[in-house]
């Protein structure tokens, strides 16, 4: 019986919500893949100086 209510509440609070459409969903996804692009770069520079200053130290 528990699973049966579950089941008609989510069903019940799917019925409210509101989906983006298209073009908010491009708009969010080009954000997400600029910022993954964008935190890529900034550790892999990090990464790399981060290796140069321990070659200084260790060679």
């Amino acid at each position: 019986m528990k699973m049966i209510k579950f089941l008609k509440s989510v069903v019940e609070e799917m019925k409210i919500v509101t989906w983006p459409n298209a073009k908010q969903t491009r708009k969010d996804t080009s954000t997400v893949v600029m910022t993954s692009v964008l935190y890529a770069i900034f550790f892999g520079v990090v990464d790399l100086a981060i290796l140069k200053l321990l070659e200084l130290f260790i060679f």
